[in-house]
């Protein structure tokens, strides 16, 4: 008899710590997901599904800080993102009266055109989600052809979008507003002072400041439509912007 063979089918499954099941548990079914399998003891196993993906969960590690979002992460890699993105908002919504922008549990803007999103969970996991086309180009760097706010912009994208740090962003655009603002375009100043307010409101911060900077800058037609056109998915856009 001949030896079993090793073929190409294999399946791997993430598994993820969890510190909570009852909070991992309502999170996750507040999303939309199905609990198929649900363990406390004699140690934590928990399996959630929605749509044609599983995720599994296991003990915490002593000494974890779900605080830090670096406790464990999974890659769903899919045809487009912005349904996922659009589905998991709505559920939010419906469930906490918000879409969660900040803190534990929550998820990452999605820009229109947007490769990939984040879902942090209650023990600080990170279910990335990922277009199957995202361009190869991509430069995870940031551009080495852009120069002052234009640069900052593509590196504060590169650290939200890729790196999921929007606190080394907040920080990138404020340095970046400061040395180079005075010669930047209207345009490019207002949507770097958007990023700014949409930042700090995240993270805790106080927005009056860039909404003073804002509310005195003078947008022409042109420049309001650039910032609309490139701003358009945050919700508090319209009340950010100076009067027309």
């Amino acid at each position: 008899m001949s030896e079993p063979e090793v073929r190409p089918n294999e399946t791997t499954v993430p598994l993820m710590p969890c510190a909570s099941v009852e909070e991992t548990v309502g999170f996750y079914e507040a999303l939309g997901f199905e609990t198929t399998y649900k363990q406390n003891r004699p140690y934590v196993y928990l399996v959630v599904r929605w749509s044609g993906f599983q995720l599994h969960f296991g003990p915490a590690p002593e000494g974890l800080d779900p605080s830090r979002g670096t406790s464990g992460g999974c890659l769903v890699l899919v045809d487009a993102v912005a349904p996922y993105h659009a589905a998991f908002v709505a559920a939010m919504r419906r469930t906490y009266g918000k879409v969660l922008g900040s803190g534990l549990p929550r998820i990452t803007r999605h820009r229109p055109g947007a490769s990939r999103f984040t879902l942090y969970d209650p023990s600080g996991n990170s279910i990335i989600f990922i277009q199957r086309d995202e361009p190869a180009e991509v430069e995870y760097g940031g551009s080495k052809k852009l120069t002052g706010l234009a640069k900052a912009l593509d590196n504060a994208r590169i650290l939200r979008e890729f790196k999921n740090d929007d606190l080394q962003a907040f920080r990138a655009l404020k340095s970046a507003i400061r040395r180079h603002g005075a010669d930047a375009p209207a345009a490019e100043r207002a949507i770097v002072l958007c990023h700014l307010i949409d930042l700090a409101t995240i993270l805790g911060e106080a927005t009056d400041p860039w909404l003073t900077d804002l509310h005195a800058l003078y947008l022409g037609p042109d420049d309001r439509h650039r910032v609309e056109s490139e701003l358009g998915h945050l919700a508090g856009l319209p009340q950010w912007l100076p009067p027309a």
